[in-house]
């Protein structure tokens, strides 16, 4: 079955005058991303990095050639940079190292926001980017600094993660205060990949940190087993 014909199924199932359930919904979020993953052997794009802290008047842009692998390991090639080389070095690039370390180690799977991982609740629909969605809050069952507390909004069609909203649900630091978290996902081809990150913290010397990625020019990669999908439906 192609990635369309389960997407489109599960919408069937779903369309009736009443509302899902968080399980029902949950349900078919995750057979849609299985199905997707299962398709998916890999991607490249590019990202755009802007850092900002009016404080101490610091601000750098680093725009990224990023490409992910079937098995998900992430390689990153910096293209052009500017700004403060000390948040160029020290931040921007350590985020890029964390993010392609993590990516070899395979912790994807304990970030990921999973019914494994997290606790949902329903709290109604919505239309967001002109999409319906489904807005369901979450909380990790085991929080840390990677896990996020907060809400997404699933679409109503494809069941994948459209946006995330809130916060790390444990204090990366102590001289940070808060930090706010908002990541958008854009629909490419049939598969849901990141479109913009904002992230704002409060720190208790530096004051206030912005920080935006953008990823534009996706190109995503089919596996094989993709067209044996579609061979076996057209024979059924």
């Amino acid at each position: 079955m192609t990635i369309l014909a389960t997407v489109l199924l599960l919408a069937m199932e779903i369309g009736s005058p009443t509302s899902p359930s968080a399980s029902q919904i949950l349900d078919r979020m995750m057979q849609a991303d299985s199905a997707r993953l299962a398709a998916l052997a890999g991607y490249s794009g590019m990202r755009h990095y802007r850092f900002e802290n009016k404080k101490y008047n610091k601000r750098a842009e680093m725009t990224v050639r990023m490409s992910c692998g079937g098995d998900g390991v992430k390689k990153f090639e910096v293209v052009e940079e500017t700004g403060s080389g000390f948040v160029r070095n020290h931040i921007i690039r350590k985020m890029i190292e964390a993010e392609e370390e993590s990516s070899q180690k395979g912790e994807r799977k304990e970030s990921r926001i999973i019914p494994e991982n997290y606790e949902f609740h329903l709290l109604g629909k919505e239309v967001s980017e002109g999409r319906d969605s489904y807005v369901l809050e979450i909380s990790p069952k085991k929080p840390t600094k990677f896990t996020i507390r907060g809400r997404i909004w699933v679409d109503a069609e494809d069941f994948a993660i459209a946006r995330i909203e809130g916060e790390p649900a444990k204090n990366p630091s102590f001289w940070i205060r808060s930090v706010k978290v908002e990541q958008r996902y854009g629909r490419n081809d049939h598969f849901w990949l990141p479109a913009r990150n904002h992230s704002v913290a409060q720190a208790r010397v530096f004051g206030t940190t912005e920080v935006v990625i953008e990823y534009s020019g996706y190109k995503t990669n089919v596996r094989d087993a993709q067209a044996r999908y579609e061979s076996a439906d057209e024979t059924h």
